[in-house]
């Protein structure tokens, strides 16, 4: 993503309150004095359209069929990369991974038409420690897929990105957080 998008995506960001400083709990139980709220971004127009586009350039540079991550925080950028690829006339299919297995209808896990040992980029608003995307990476890898990236919006420099490349996955996000809590 070039200088002045990612500028404009901060801009957005920062105009939405997408990233408010406090005494927060993280899902991991951690303590931050700030919080990002992805979904702040991923629900707006613009911001989405950014990202969207800069998901889909990675998925086409490390060759992804599909594109999935954890719900709740990955499903509207699921859904935006999808329909944004598709008018690009270079669809990617997108699913998304539940906390907990349904337990009416299918029993579904994994929602979406992934198929085993599909090339997969797996996608996140934010991450922490990571506990969450590797409960997804752990339900994709038992479909034999092949996960050909990790990408997040936000890395919060809190060891899950490190962890995401000491496991041997390409990772890569738009934005990291700075010493002083600044997107950078």
């Amino acid at each position: 993503m070039d200088k002045e998008t990612k500028k404009k995506l901060l801009d957005k960001a920062i105009e939405l309150k997408a990233l408010v400083y406090g005494d927060f709990t993280l899902s991991s139980g951690l303590k931050s004095n700030f919080y990002f709220d992805g979904r702040l971004l991923s629900m707006d127009p613009a911001a989405s359209k950014i990202i969207a586009e800069w998901i889909i350039d990675k998925s086409y540079e490390y060759k992804a069929d599909y594109i999935g991550g954890p719900a709740v925080a990955a499903v509207p950028l699921i859904g935006a990369s999808v329909v944004l690829s598709f008018l690009n006339k270079k669809p990617l299919s997108g699913f998304f991974v539940r906390s907990d297995k349904k337990e009416h209808g299918t029993q579904k896990l994994i929602e979406g038409n992934i198929k085993p040992k599909a090339s997969v980029v797996v996608l996140d608003d934010t991450i922490s420690t990571g506990g969450s995307l590797f409960q997804a990476i752990s339900a994709i890898q038992e479909l034999n897929c092949d996960i050909k990236a990790v990408l997040s919006v936000l890395d919060r420099k809190m060891g899950g990105s490190e962890t995401i490349i000491n496991k041997g996955f390409h990772y890569e996000s738009i934005f990291e957080i700075n010493s002083k809590g600044e997107l950078i």
